[in-house]
């Protein structure tokens, strides 16, 4: 055998070894889009009820939020009314009423006032009591007045 046939031959064999290399990658190919593609049907035939759902749990939703919406608005209504109520109870008998509970305490005190004899002025000096007149002839004081 020359050299050209060998080299043939191995050209030949690398071509065979070659050629079964892509046949291999080529049948795994195909059976990952085949998965691919099974994949994707599964998640389609899912998804569609999903959105289904989802799509009616937010109809569902924005039917609550209308309802509580309904009765805010009652509520914010009912809270205006019930001030404009107490507003006018307040000015319709607070009035009245307080002149009442003044003329009330004038009565009691003027009824209950006893006479007082007043007391003498005391000064307090780190925790005791002088009488006025002790207090006076302390500070250099008396019924002249300060010292020139």
């Amino acid at each position: 055998m020359s050299g050209g046939e060998v080299a043939g031959i191995l050209v030949a064999v690398f071509w065979a070894i070659l050629v079964s290399f892509l046949a291999v990658v080529l049948v795994r190919l195909a059976q990952t889009l085949k998965a691919t593609t099974k994949l994707v049907a599964d998640v389609t035939e899912q998804a569609v009820p999903l959105l289904a759902d989802a799509s009616a749990t937010v109809r569902s939703a924005q039917t609550q939020l209308d309802r509580v919406d309904a009765i805010a608005t009652d509520v914010q209504e009912v809270t205006s009314n019930a001030s404009a109520l107490s507003t006018t109870v307040a000015s319709t008998f607070g009035g009245p009423l307080v002149k009442v509970a003044a003329f009330g305490y004038g009565v009691r005190r003027a009824l209950g006032r006893k006479e007082v004899p007043p007391q003498p002025s005391r000064t307090v000096i780190v925790g005791r009591t002088l009488p006025s007149a002790r207090r006076a002839k302390k500070t250099g004081r008396g019924s002249r007045g300060p010292k020139d």
